[in-house]
């Protein structure tokens, strides 16, 4: 299977135990992945995955996180052509 990445910023920590859940999913199906906090992104990277899963709670009006995943995802959005893409979040 190709090399596969889950991405992801949690404030609270819900959304990182949903991003460990998807990792532990992905492995336990013969992935090779890779958990990866928003920080740790370099999209200059990003071409060595063929799936990657982007994770991130829900603020206020149920928007992206502006301070840190946003910024971290606009600048992802040109490098995902051809990339099997999945979303995840928690709220509440």
């Amino acid at each position: 299977m190709k090399k596969t990445a889950v991405i992801y910023w949690s404030g609270t920590g819900n959304t990182e135990a949903m991003a460990n859940a998807v990792l532990e999913g992905m492995k336990s199906a013969g992935a090779d992945a890779a958990l990866l906090t928003v920080d740790q992104v370099n999209t200059a990277d990003l071409g060595n995955y063929a799936a990657i899963a982007f994770g991130c709670p829900a603020m206020g009006s149920e928007v992206l996180e502006e301070m840190e995943f946003q910024p971290m995802f606009d600048a992802c959005k040109n490098c995902l052509g051809g990339k099997a893409v999945a979303l995840f979040g928690s709220y509440g």
